[in-house]
Parts: C-alpha cells; sequence; structure tokens
C-alpha cells in the first residue's frame, strides 16, 4: 500500500474534528453500521477511484478483505474488456459531471470468478463544492440475473415451441377476438400467414352462417366466464375449404384478475371425422345387409312352404287356391321392399322423377285407406278417419302421395299391437293441408325422435315383434314429402304412449279435381304372337304360361343368339327381352332385331331386374318400346298387349 493510500485511509478512519462527544458516538454508530452491512458492498472511493473505506459487504460479495482491497483501484473489480475500454473512468468521470451514476454489468471477485452487480455511484463533495471522492455500492444480483436468465430461456424455448408445431394451430387473440400471434401449425392447417392475419378478427376462420349467429362471439364470451371453451365444428381456410376442427379457447388473466386475451388451440380433425364416418358408414351397411337378409327371408319362408305343401297335394283345388293367395301377398311383400329401396336411391341421387298433376287429396288418402283396410283390419285395428267432405285439389304425383300415405299407415300398423287405434285426420288452411295419423302403439324414444326419418334407422325389433323393415319408408316419406315442397314431422309422448306423424302439404284451393282417368281400352282383336327371352328358365316358363291364360300364343328361347334367329322365322307381334342374357345383351338383341326389316312393326319390350333411370335411357337408346321392370305386374303387361292388339288390328303403328 502507498504511503498516500495509508494516509487517506486514516484521515478516513479518523472522526471528523468536533468539540461535542455527541458527535462523536454518532460517527460511531455510523460506521459500525456501515462496516457491518453483509448485503452491499460499501466503499469510499477518493477522487482517482482508490479504495479509502471497507466494509464487510466487501469481503462477502468480492472475497477481499480490508488489508487487500484499501488502496487499490476500483478497476481491480472489472473484467479484461471493460477495463480496456474504461469503463471504470467512465463511471467516476460521468458521477462527477451529474453527481450520480447507477449501472448493472459483470464484475469479478477475488477468486476470478463473475457475478452480476448493480452499482451506485454517488459523488462527495467537500464544503466548497469541490468532488473530494465517491461513495460506491454494490449489490450482488447473481442470483436473480441466473433466475431472469433462466426465464427468457424458457420463454424462447416455449416461443420456438409454440411457433414450431406445425400440428395445431396455436395463436393469441386480444380480448376483442383479434388476431395477435400467429405460428406455423396456423399457417399450415389455416393457409394463412403471420402478414396476412395479424390484426384480424378470428371470426374469418367460420362459415359465414356460423358468423351470422355470432357463434365467434358466444365462444369468447362463455371462455371470458368460464375460463375455458371447447367446440369441434367446421372451420374455413385461407382457400374456401372447409375442414373439421376441434377448438379449445383459453382466457388470460393478470395478477389483478383483468382480461389480457385468449390463447386458442386448433387442431384439423378432418381425417379423423373422415374414418369415423367410414367406420360409421360400414357399421350401417352391414346392419342393413342383417336386415336386408332377414327381411328377404321372411317372404321366401312361407313360399317356400307353400310349395311344398302343394307337392304333396298337387291336386288339391283348395290348397292351389291357397297357394295362390300366399304368392300374391309375398311377391307384393318382395316387391315392395325393392321399390322402396330402388325409390331411395333414386331420390338421393336426384334422378326420381314426379309426374305432376292436379290431383284431390282427400280422395287420394280414401283409396290408399280402402287399400290397407284388409292389413288394418287383419291386426283388429280400429280405424277413425276424419276427412273434409270437399275436395282439396293440390299438384302432385298421385301415386307418389300415396306411397307417402301407405307408408306412413303402414309404419302406424306395423308398431300399434292389435286390438289398438290409429286415427286419421285432414285439416286445411288456405294455403296448406295438415294430414295427422295417431296410434296408439310403441310410441318413440326421445333419443330416436331426431333421427326417425334418416335412412335405415328403426324403433326396438325386439324378439316379440313379428313386423320387420329395413328403416327406410319415413326416409322415402320425408323425401318425397319435400320434393312436393311440404314438411313431415314425427311427435311422441314416450315408450307405449303411441306416436302422431303430420305431413304438411301446399293445396291449390277448392276447384275440383280434374278427371285424369281413361276408359279401359277393349279386348285384342286376336291373339297375338309373343317370344319370350330369358336365360332363367322358371321366370320364361312362368311368363310363358301366363301370355297363354291372357290367350296369346307364347315362345321361349334362352339366350340372344337363338333369339335373333328364331324372332327372323317367328316374326313375333312382341318380343319380352331380358337385358342381362348369354351370348348377347338383350341391348344388343334389340339393336339387331330393329335393324331387320321384316320385324320393324315388332314391339320390344324389355323385361328386366334393372329399373334405374339410367337404366331406362339405355333401355330407349336400343330401340325398345316398353320397359317393364321384375317382378312384371300382370295388369302393365295386360295394358301393353292390349295397346299392340289394337296396333294390329288398325293397322297402325305403336
Amino acid at each position: 500500500m502507498t504511503q498516500s493510500g495509508r494516509r487517506n485511509q486514516d484521515s478516513v478512519r479518523t472522526p471528523p474534528s468536533s468539540p461535542g462527544s455527541d458527535v462523536l458516538e454518532s460517527y460511531k454508530r455510523y460506521k459500525l453500521l456501515v462496516e457491518s452491512v453483509s448485503d452491499y458492498a460499501i466503499l469510499m472511493l477518493d477522487d482517482d477511484g482508490i479504495v479509502q473505506s471497507w466494509n464487510l459487504g466487501v469481503e462477502t460479495i468480492c472475497g477481499y478483505t480490508a488489508p487487500q482491497i484499501i488502496g487499490q483501484h476500483i478497476s481491480i473489480f472489472y473484467p479484461p474488456d471493460a477495463i480496456e475500454r474504461k469503463w471504470p473512468e467512465h463511471e467516476l468521470a460521468f458521477a462527477r459531471r451529474n453527481g450520480h451514476f447507477e449501472d448493472e454489468g459483470w464484475r469479478v471477485r477475488r477468486d476470478g470468478s463473475r457475478f452480476w452487480a448493480n452499482v451506485v455511484i454517488t459523488a462527495l463533495h467537500d464544503n466548497d463544492g469541490k468532488v473530494s471522492g465517491f461513495c460506491k455500492i454494490t449489490r450482488d444480483l447473481t442470483q436473480r440475473r441466473n433466475q431472469e436468465d433462466l426465464l427468457r430461456q424458457s420463454e424462447e424455448r416455449f416461443r420456438l415451441l409454440v411457433e414450431s408445431v406445425k400440428d395445431y394451430a396455436i395463436f393469441m387473440l386480444t380480448p376483442e377476438g383479434n388476431i395477435a400471434s400467429w405460428n406455423i401449425g396456423a399457417q399450415t392447417i389455416k393457409g394463412y400467414t403471420a402478414e396476412e392475419i395479424l390484426g384480424k378478427h378470428y371470426s374469418i376462420f367460420y362459415p359465414p352462417d356460423v358468423v351470422a349467429r355470432h357463434w365467434p362471439d358466444h365462444q369468447l364470451r362463455i371462455a371470458a366466464k368460464a375460463g375455458r371453451f371447447e367446440d369441434e365444428g367446421y372451420r374455413v381456410r385461407k382457400d374456401g375449404s372447409l375442414f373439421w376442427a376441434n377448438v379449445v379457447i383459453t382466457a388470460l388473466y393478470d395478477r389483478n384478475g383483468s382480461l389480457q386475451g385468449f390463447a386458442k388451440v386448433t387442431r384439423d380433425l378432418t381425417v379423423r371425422r373422415q374414418v369415423e364416418e367410414l367406420q360409421r358408414s360400414e357399421r350401417r351397411t352391414n346392419e342393413f345387409l342383417a336386415m336386408l337378409a332377414h327381411e328377404l327371408r321372411n317372404p321366401l319362408s312361407p313360399l317356400q312352404t307353400a310349395l311344398d305343401a302343394l307337392e304333396r297335394q298337387p291336386d288339391d283345388a283348395q290348397a292351389i287356391d291357397w297357394v295362390r293367395q300366399v304368392f300374391q301377398r309375398q311377391v307384393r311383400h318382395l316387391t315392395r321392399l325393392v321399390d322402396d329401396l330402388l325409390d331411395v336411391s333414386r331420390v338421393q341421387t336426384g334422378k326420381i322423377s314426379l309426374r305432376f298433376e292436379s290431383l284431390d287429396l282427400v280422395q287420394v288418402l280414401r283409396d290408399t285407406v280402402e287399400s290397407m283396410r284388409p292389413q288394418i283390419e287383419s291386426r283388429r285395428h280400429e280405424l277413425h278417419l276424419d276427412v273434409p267432405s270437399r275436395p282439396l285439389t293440390m299438384r302432385g304425383d298421385t301415386t307418389r302421395i300415396a306411397q307417402i300415405l301407405s307408408n306412413l299407415l303402414t309404419n302406424a300398423s306395423k308398431y300399434t299391437p292389435d286390438g289398438g287405434r290409429i286415427d286419421i285426420s285432414l285439416t286445411t288452411d288456405e294455403r296448406f293441408a295438415d294430414l295427422q295419423i295417431s296410434d296408439t302403439g310403441v310410441g318413440i324414444p326421445p333419443e330416436l325422435l331426431p333421427r326417425m326419418f334418416d335412412l335405415f334407422v328403426q324403433g326396438d325389433r325386439s324378439l316379440d315383434r313379428q313386423e320387420g323393415g329395413l328403416g327406410i319408408g319415413l326416409t322415402l316419406v320425408r323425401q318425397l314429402v319435400e320434393l312436393h315442397g311440404g314438411s313431415v314431422a314425427a311427435t311422441s309422448r314416450g315408450a307405449d304412449r303411441g306416436s302422431t306423424f303430420t305431413v304438411r302439404l301446399p293445396i291449390l284451393g277448392n276447384e275440383a279435381r280434374s278427371g285424369s282417368g281413361q276408359a279401359r281400352p277393349e279386348h285384342q282383336a286376336r291373339p297375338l304372337s309373343v317370344l319370350v327371352v330369358d336365360d332363367n328358365a322358371d321366370s320364361a316358363s312362368s311368363m310363358a304360361m301366363l301370355l297363354t291364360i291372357l290367350g296369346h300364343r307364347a315362345e321361349t328361347v334362352a339366350d340372344g343368339v337363338t333369339a335373333m334367329s328364331r324372332a327372323a322365322t317367328l316374326m313375333p307381334d312382341v318380343v319380352l327381352l331380358d337385358i342381362g342374357l348369354p351370348r348377347m345383351s338383350g341391348y344388343e338383341v334389340a339393336r339387331g332385331l330393329r335393324a331387320l326389316p321384316s320385324l320393324a312393326r315388332t314391339v320390344l319390350v324389355a323385361f328386366t331386374g334393372y329399373g334405374q333411370e339410367e337404366d331406362r335411357r339405355k333401355v330407349r337408346e336400343a330401340g325398345f318400346d316398353y320397359h317393364l321392370v321384375k317382378p312384371v305386374q300382370a295388369g302393365d303387361l295386360e295394358d301393353i298387349l292390349r295397346r299392340v292388339a289394337r296396333r294390329v288390328a288398325s293397322g297402325s303403328q305403336v
């Protein structure tokens, strides 16, 4: 230590000259206080920055005892880079000029280790106002610095984590719902870059109908109130495409409970939803196939039984009549199953065409009830019909309106126990007719009501239920009603408390229904020659038998090539031609027959199980005159034969 340093030390440690002992005691107490402080390093410096005094804090924080530090320049506490740029001198110069200097930075302990320090240097002035030295107070903030570094590192890692996640759209919203941050997942899922989307309201991700009902605002209100909100639904990408999203919105509050905004996490679940839809579709398909197999076995069983009985009593007229009735009922049942399936398919694909005409809804209802009366009476149901006495005219397809009514009545009869009651009422206002069909049956469980008109949905099918079905009747009802501009609804008070189906249809007024009936054509003048072409031997032979019963001559062949040859020789009046044939298809045979001048007047009738609109188009293009769908109704065939007979008798074209 230099002489000057020692002199300065002695002068600092000497109490100021004072005539009173109170001042001396005060100085001692102050000196004891400063020297005892261990959390702060408190140093006195002369005007050149040489250490003049020391306290316990200097030893605790910096590692220097008093003999080791007094007389040293304050630069001893600074790293080499700070000394090189003369930072200690800068601090003193600043304090000398401004009276005070404060800084935070790295300092060096006696053992060479570094610590983060808060430094305050205060200039000391003598009685003349001249700077005579400095007071330097240093605090070790290394722990706080480390915690702040850890926090910054944690925040940085979290920021990198959020911004790098690609499978989730994670972003912040202001309290008003404007987008305040954006990550790579949000860009991947939604298609917007940060520059395109920041500052916009998050309702931009919702379909217009959802925005119109203020759903985005509702979500924020719920999240702010409950702390979070979760939802699934369709969202909109930048390109306008929809995706199925799971959304979680979390409200963010500060320590004072003030809402600062929201964190929004969105996940694209489109693929998962598609897989679930496929699984549901597969399950429904399997259920449908099981139902279809069950429903087909129902009519096949009595058919087989009737055949077995007929084999054992082939000459019994009563048995033959019973078998005939069984076959009529079961064939009608099978036909209805197939027709319903085809109708549902046509409606869903938009291929059904309605033949609108002016009809009397009251009369159609009465006719339908009469056609259903045997089924209703067989279950001993009590039927009450309440309809207006005057006609109710509407524009519609008579066959389809009857089908709607028939399906609803069948449904009421099927699910009403024997001896139950069915009520049918028809009321009207100026624009609509309301048809209600109520029953006292098994009712509809509340959980099933919203899905009553969905495809393949059925009520309870316990083993004691004799009636079945494919679960497509009500679906067809809704579709046909909507095609007529109407609506249908179902209500029920619960299980075993009955149900009510209400159909609303638009009407025209009270004018009388325009007549649509036609006189029955006269019987044919002479028997017709008919060639039946079908590779199914039973189908061909049964058709030939029916033609013979109707008074015509019939011949059968089993393939297209033979049909071409035989038709050229026979020159029949009518060819009943199956489509699916060996060697040549029915379409090819029809084109071949149309190419023969000798058969120009021969009537070609497609006789096939294919009945879709596309099939009918192909039939027309192949040159057929008529299209009959198997199983062929005898009346439909007889009508065609009458027309051909009239044409043959008059010598005119078909």
